[in-house]
């Protein structure tokens, strides 16, 4: 708990957070890595180039200072980046490198306004959450039986094509059965680029756990003036083949329902954000849940709906699901039934049959604060709405 002389000062931070967070985050940045260059290789550059990444811990620090004695608010995203944190290889020696870092960033953009009361009151909230943290990702390494860092050699048996843009890639272990997952959950790849700089990137298992190995669905980001090009996932794009190896790491994530449940589930996504969603479907039709399931996909076309003849096939397969593709351009479809025209509108649908369900939503962040907000006005309890966030978005979106 953060002591009494220091909770009036980080207090008074908020409002100075708000409008220095940014300056003190991008000199934070700058400053570590110059001091720590080989620190980049845990970070995403493309989020550090575009400014995403300084935008995103500016709004964390200020959400930290804001919500410091709410637990029930910052919990659900500590555990989310507690996860995050496994998955890239983050270890104890990382956290007093950081912490120096962004103290000094803070003395440097306020200047003389960096009181050494200040000072000391953010070192002492900086390592009593640093603390969690650390004790939180060793519980979780200990319980994957993974140390920090440690990688699976995996190669590639399968790829293939399995909408506009979007790449399966199958993988199994060169010299080790692969660590069991639950539906939901991602691996990190890491790749070595030309200039010989390595990468990290998380991508949602999109299949049921199987003897053959792990499936990751990866979508070419081509990137825009808002969105940095996707380096990781262009790489594979170009690179990855079969007996092509892969390091992986071990498989993380709480975004992971209860699918043996009797609760209804209702799984909301859109674009590639479908892919955790499929692990959960197959999962289910791999074990014949007879519960009520609800599975609504937003797409810009059908060509753009990832693994496509999958869904159609689970209709079948499970009689309880419920499928609907919401898709923008609407050609003629054998299975006409299962398609809406138009975008998706979650105030038009019949929630009521599932007012009681447990909601997963993944896509882009508009996309789930949209989804988000339309289920809050239906009436759905937020404890029961859930969403798997990716990239600099993961700091920030308190639960």
């Amino acid at each position: 708990m953060l002591s009494s002389a220091a909770r009036p000062y980080i207090q008074a931070s908020v409002p100075v957070l708000q409008a220095h967070g940014l300056a003190i985050t991008t000199t934070f940045y700058h400053n570590m890595f110059n001091a720590h260059p080989e620190l980049k290789h845990l970070f995403n550059m493309g989020n550090q180039a575009n400014g995403s990444q300084q935008q995103s811990l500016a709004a964390a620090v200020f959400a930290y200072a804001a919500n410091i004695d709410q637990a029930h608010v910052l919990q659900p995203v500590i555990d989310r980046i507690v996860h995050k944190h496994a998955a890239v290889g983050i270890k104890p020696a990382h956290y007093p490198i950081v912490g120096r870092h962004l103290l000094g960033a803070i003395a440097e953009v306020l200047g003389e306004a960096a009181t050494p009361p200040l000072i000391a009151a953010w070192d002492e909230a900086y390592w009593l959450l640093a603390g969690e943290f650390i004790a939180a990702e060793a519980r979780l390494y200990q319980s994957a039986g993974y140390a920090a860092d440690q990688w699976i050699a995996a190669h590639i048996t399968e790829v293939n094509p399995t909408a506009d843009g979007i790449l399966s890639i199958q993988l199994a272990a060169e010299d080790q059965a692969l660590p069991a997952f639950k539906a939901g959950q991602y691996i990190s790849v890491a790749v070595t680029l030309p200039d010989g700089l390595r990468q990290i990137r998380q991508y949602s298992l999109s299949d049921a756990e199987q003897n053959a190995g792990y499936r990751i669905s990866v979508k070419c980001e081509a990137g825009d003036t808002h969105t940095p090009q996707g380096t990781v996932s262009n790489w594979l794009h170009q690179n990855a083949a079969v007996s092509g190896k892969l390091l992986i790491s071990h498989p993380y994530g709480e975004f992971t329902p209860d699918l043996k449940a009797k609760q209804p589930l209702v799984l909301i996504s859109a674009g590639v954000g479908i892919t955790p969603m499929l692990s959960m479907l197959k999962t289910l039709v791999r074990d014949q849940s007879t519960g009520d399931i609800w599975f609504l996909h937003a797409g810009r076309s059908l060509q753009h709906v990832p693994h496509l003849d999958e869904l159609i096939a689970s209709t079948e397969q499970l009689p309880a699901l419920n499928l609907t593709l919401y898709i923008e351009d609407k050609p003629g479809f054998a299975a006409e039934r299962l398609v809406q025209a138009g975008r998706m509108r979650l105030a038009e649908w019949p929630f009521n049959a599932a007012l009681n369900a447990e909601y997963y939503l993944c896509g882009s962040l508009p996309f789930m604060i949209e989804q988000w907000q339309a289920l809050l006005a239906l009436g759905v309890p937020p404890q029961h709405i859930h969403r798997e966030v990716f990239g600099p978005e993961s700091l920030n979106q308190a639960a």
